[in-house]
């Protein structure tokens, strides 16, 4: 109750970006001092399912994840196990350093438990974000890391394909798996591999990029738009299954206002594009989580995310098929005791 009645009425007054990194600026403190994470895990009570959850070769104590998006730079990893969620996922990063769009870029929507941000995938760099991830040593969940393309218009073709691939090197470095972002509502061309026969282009030249580490092959997901029409899904995922991808993130947010019911247009009006994140999302992500498992034949993992903001919305997703799950605008209006209330439900 504290967050409700403390500190989110006091996050709440400082604008959206603002809060974001004070929060950031915080975690990354706490990160660096093992006694403080002990603390924290405590306080929380850190949940670890009574069997965990195995996928891809990899142990996932819980179902429960950070969403990309909130650790864009890789400095979280120890206080987000603390806080008891049993993955992250780091990024998007990108090939090239970018700071992103102007300012400012992230707005709420409280009506509708809602965020917009068009940040422009704004990251300290592929190279960077990976050594500081190789040089940390206290990983106590599966790390995953998404990829994008560089916020660059004029980043196309061919070169759009090659600095995919300069972020897919550098992840396999250090990543349990990754994801490849296809679509990103909130950069400035919004889409970017979201046509079969480009998406096509993009997989194959991933697919002949090594991917070993160790005794093991890094698993490789693709990341869906919220906003694609079922027969436009249909063939990304023929497309994607013809490379034999391992799984799914679904879904990424939204450049649609349609989903929003309880703020005005007015509100909406003034914050322009961006991508749609939170409880609006719920039912988009498991209509799409659905159609995966259903033409995948259910053999393909699914990491549900979109709209999480209860842990009834949490349930109604893994009836839908999810796998496992992600949360992020969730985490802002429900607080730090947000991804361990969950996982103890789903366990």
């Amino acid at each position: 109750m504290w967050y409700q009645n403390v500190l989110k009425p006091a996050l709440f007054r400082l604008n959206p970006e603002l809060a974001h990194d004070l929060a950031y600026s915080a975690g990354r403190i706490l990160s660096n001092y093992d006694g403080a994470c002990d603390l924290v895990s405590r306080i929380t009570q850190s949940c670890e399912s009574k069997k965990g959850v195995e996928l891809w070769g990899l142990h996932f104590p819980n179902r429960v994840g950070l969403a990309a998006g909130f650790d864009k730079n890789g400095h979280l990893p120890p206080i987000v196990a603390a806080l008891g969620f049993g993955f992250t996922e780091i990024g998007s990063i990108t090939a090239m350093a970018s700071d992103g769009n102007p300012k400012p870029r992230m707005f709420r929507l409280p009506g509708d438990k809602a965020l917009v941000n068009r940040m422009g995938l704004n990251n300290d760099g592929a190279r960077v974000i990976c050594d500081r991830l190789v040089a940390q040593t206290r990983f106590k969940i599966p790390l995953g890391i998404n990829i994008a393309k560089t916020h660059n218009p004029a980043i196309m073709g061919d070169r759009a394909v090659e600095d995919y691939s300069i972020a897919f090197r550098e992840a396999v470095r250090v990543a349990n798996y990754i994801t490849v972002n296809i679509s990103c509502p909130n950069t400035e061309e919004g889409k970017t591999f979201e046509e079969p026969d480009t998406l096509n282009t993009l997989l194959k030249a991933l697919s002949q990029e090594p991917r070993d580490r160790g005794c093991r092959r890094v698993p490789v997901l693709v990341k869906l738009s919220a906003d694609l029409s079922e027969g436009a899904l249909i063939e990304l995922l023929a497309v994607c299954e013809k490379f034999s991808i391992d799984g799914y993130v679904a879904v990424n947010t939204s450049s649609s206002r349609a989903y929003l019911h309880n703020s005005s247009d007015s509100e909406v009006a003034s914050i322009g594009r961006g991508g749609l994140s939170g409880a609006p999302l719920l039912q988009r992500a498991c209509t799409t989580i659905e159609r995966i498992k259903s033409f995948t034949d259910g053999k393909k993992p699914v990491i549900g995310v979109g709209g999480i903001t209860c842990i009834e919305d949490a349930i109604t997703m893994r009836k839908a098929g999810a796998d496992l799950i992600q949360i992020y605008t969730g985490l802002v209006y429900n607080g730090p005791m947000f991804a361990s209330n969950l996982a103890r439900a789903l366990d």
